[in-house]
């Protein structure tokens, strides 16, 4: 897989998660440092929104616009936000912009998410831009590692995936 940051090749380390896979259980860190684990969610769908920080303006829409989604779709869709922002950061991020119609984590501790998902980013130790759906029985049934991750996601294949699911 090609990826960019700012037109310099990039190498994403861990396995790439491709449709029809299970999708990997991962911990990552809530805003109170709790823990949060994907398997908390069986039985929903699951938007995994990667990028790789809160603190720039691709990021931050991201966040937002996938908030403002959240809010119009089923309860039986949850959207998890992750980067490797520690988890102070987000939590001023999401009280700042009122992000709560979505889990915002962040994967700093052990970096589960960016390893078993194959988000993380071997030059910067940040996580790629991308999207992963996953159904309500814990499969994959999109991705998209962005090519360029700068760049955004594609947020009209991303949310036509999901209401195919609901």
């Amino acid at each position: 897989m090609n990826i960019t940051f700012a037109g310099n090749k990039v190498n994403l380390l861990g396995k790439e998660v491709k449709v029809g896979d299970k999708a990997p259980n991962f911990t990552a860190s809530k805003n109170d440092l709790s823990d949060f684990n994907l398997d908390d969610l069986k039985g929903k769908v699951v938007v995994i929104s990667g990028a790789p920080s809160l603190d720039t303006s691709v990021c931050a829409f991201q966040a937002k616009r996938f908030n403002k989604e959240a809010s119009e779709l089923s309860d039986d869709v949850a959207i998890v936000n992750i980067t490797l922002d520690l988890p102070f950061a987000q939590k001023r991020f999401c009280d700042a912009y009122e992000i709560g119609n979505t889990i915002t984590v962040s994967d700093y501790k052990n970096r589960e998410f960016g390893e078993k998902y194959g988000f993380l980013i071997d030059e910067l130790k940040l996580l790629t831009r991308g999207i992963v759906v996953i159904d309500k029985e814990g499969t994959v049934q999109y991705v998209e590692y962005v090519p360029e991750v700068t760049n955004e996601v594609n947020f009209d294949a991303a949310l036509e995936a999901v209401k195919k699911l609901v």
